[in-house]
């Protein structure tokens, strides 16, 4: 094969242009906790003040996306649309928290994780460019159990997209537990009183996205979750997995849309 026919004019300009200016900063900040949080913080050009989402991705140990890049090509499309937003790290950002957790430290965990969003709140809080009164937040799976049970203690945010979500962390958390008899009857209890379902009443409005055939979430739980909130509210209920789909990506933007500029 002759090497020539590879050739091209280099000088030729190369008309480079700038189709966004959407920015994508990679941030840590340090919470009360003692926790550093990893975050993304995704804005458009000019200085705002702009609406802003908090972001707080699913726990899949199988999925490249188990972290704060779940929602990264969500955020920059919403950015053209003149929203910012923040993409948090969590507890279960690690693909091994649930196994190698230790279920006597859920209690504890708990509590920290909520001020650790509750941290990143002050986080959209604090930026000049921001809209306060403007702000949303969007978790799935535990991502949106715990926006749930912030939602009783934080009336920062103006509307929650709560995506595949159980009601109850005893829903979850129990899976591979081996507590029998009085330990197990303790634990429920205390864990009980942390139930997103207790707290998701006091959310300013809310869109419960769930998927038909979710094992971790059957339909039962999805209805018991949404009659416990608040209107204005609003749930669907999407042919798809408990990962759930684009349909309910374009139904969630709709939804943050809508109420992030009234």
């Amino acid at each position: 094969m002759p090497i020539s026919m590879f050739d091209y004019d280099s000088t030729l300009p190369i008309n480079i242009e700038t189709v966004s200016n959407v920015s994508i900063q990679d941030i840590r900040f340090s919470s009360l906790t003692g926790n550093t949080i990893e975050a993304y913080w995704v804005a458009p050009s000019g200085s705002g003040p702009f609406p802003a989402i908090l972001y707080v991705h699913w726990y899949e140990p199988h999925s490249l996306l188990s972290n704060r890049n779940e929602f990264l090509s969500e955020a920059v499309a919403m950015a053209h649309d003149g929203f910012a937003s923040l993409l948090v790290s969590t507890m279960w950002s690690e693909t091994s928290w649930y196994r190698q957790r230790n279920i006597h430290d859920d209690h504890e965990q708990s509590v920290k994780q909520v001020i650790d969003l509750r941290r990143a709140v002050d986080v959209l809080a604090s930026r000049p460019d921001i809209d306060t009164a403007r702000l949303g937040y969007v978790g799935h799976d535990f991502g949106g159990m715990y926006g749930a049970l912030m939602a009783g203690f934080d009336t920062r945010i103006k509307t929650y997209v709560l995506m595949a979500s159980a009601p109850s962390f005893n829903d979850w958390y129990l899976y591979s537990a081996k507590l029998e008899g009085a330990e197990l009857e303790a634990y429920k209890a205390d864990m009980a009183q942390f139930e997103p379902v207790k707290y998701v009443g006091q959310a300013a409005s809310v869109f419960f996205q769930f998927a038909k055939d979710d094992f971790y979430v059957p339909e039962d739980r999805a209805k018991l979750f949404f009659e416990a909130a608040s209107e204005p509210k609003k749930i669907e209920t999407y042919i798809a997995g408990h990962d759930l789909d684009d349909r309910a990506r374009h139904d969630r933007v709709s939804w943050l849309k809508e109420q992030l500029t009234k």
